[in-house]
């Protein structure tokens, strides 16, 4: 009698467990689709449901190749926009569970809208379709798109006629593009390689391989130590000048309440990064230390000007002095703005 009243107690005991780990897991996989559409900031706590913390023995996150059991969303194991991380849980009953969720990180500060005035217009050529654009003294520096003609060209602002231009394969498709030194390195879409030319002829010196973990070339800048790169998604990316094949540090891009993606043509002036939003007629101000967004420019009067179509696009940001140009693909303006 005894030993079939403990049989009954343990299997009790195993059906209180059993239940237990059922409502954790439960209540589990609910907080972990709320975390998808709630937004945290860094220092936050993830606060995890009291079915899972009552029963919990041990609780950890993963994350890529990182593991923690700090429940706070630190900048050094997250980083902005969206994380795809798992939480690995040991119960009290000595079970081993997994839950696989999204956290997604924003900033504390709203991005500020950044008021601007027109100061001019300078004529650009339409059959250039702008995928990097950049200004030394008077001359502009553009890469082109579109396979069977893209190219790097160089002219005087003010005008659309060449002083030199040096056209890629057929096969290519020409992206981002940025001058370091007396060099201009040029991004391709697809080929997961790269260009540099000599700055006065554009005579093509050599190419380099993209990284890994960067899949497709987009836009492109220098700050003066690295090449900042983008790819389509929301990270940018630093490659050594001296050897663009090496990954020196990927930083993501987000701000109060979403993560940017489609970041394009890139510009680095005064200690911030310029991207367009490849579609939208808007250009975002980045710290390049954390990837937020500070600023935004909204160019909508430019875009209803001369975007007809779908391709062509804003996407072109360059500095003359303080002042931004902007133009865009098959663009027939270049326009000078002034920062009010």
């Amino acid at each position: 009698m005894k030993k079939n009243m403990i049989a009954i107690i343990a299997s009790a005991l195993l059906m209180v467990s059993c239940h237990n780990d059922e409502k954790m897991v439960s209540a589990l996989n609910d907080y972990s689709h709320s975390l998808e559409s709630n937004g945290y900031h860094f220092g936050d706590k993830l606060e995890l449901p009291k079915e899972v913390t009552d029963n919990v023995e041990n609780v950890s996150i993963s994350f890529g190749d990182k593991e923690t059991s700090n429940l706070v969303v630190d900048p050094k194991f997250f980083i902005l926009g969206d994380n795809d991380i798992t939480f690995h849980i040991k119960t009290k009953s000595g079970k081993e569970l997994n839950q696989d969720a999204t956290i997604n990180v924003f900033t504390k500060n709203q991005e500020k809208n950044i008021p601007y005035q027109i100061i001019a217009e300078y004529p650009h050529d339409p059959e250039n379709f702008v995928q990097g654009f950049q200004m030394e003294g008077n001359i502009i520096y553009e890469s082109d798109g579109q396979n069977g003609s893209s190219k790097i060209v160089k002219y005087t602002l003010g005008t659309t006629t060449p002083l030199a231009s040096t056209p890629q394969a057929d096969e290519e498709f020409s992206e981002g593009s940025t001058i370091v030194g007396s060099k201009v390195y040029q991004l391709t879409w697809k080929s997961r390689k790269g260009y540099i030319y000599d700055k006065n002829s554009l005579k093509l010196l050599s190419e380099f391989a993209y990284p890994k973990g960067m899949a497709e070339g987009w836009g492109l800048t220098y700050d003066g130590k690295n090449l900042i790169a983008s790819d389509g998604s929301k990270l940018l990316h630093f490659l050594d000048p001296n050897n663009p094949s090496r990954l020196i540090k990927s930083i993501a891009v987000a701000g109060s309440n979403q993560t940017y993606k489609k970041l394009n043509e890139l510009e680095y002036h005064n200690g911030f990064i310029y991207a367009n939003v490849w579609e939208k007629p808007f250009v975002l101000k980045i710290n390049p230390d954390n990837g937020e967004v500070v600023g935004i420019f909204d160019f909508t009067y430019f875009a209803k000007k001369n975007t007809k179509g779908e391709n062509d696009v804003l996407n072109g940001i360059a500095f003359k002095g303080d002042n931004m140009l902007i133009t865009g693909k098959n663009w027939k303006k270049i326009y000078e703005i002034a920062f009010k």
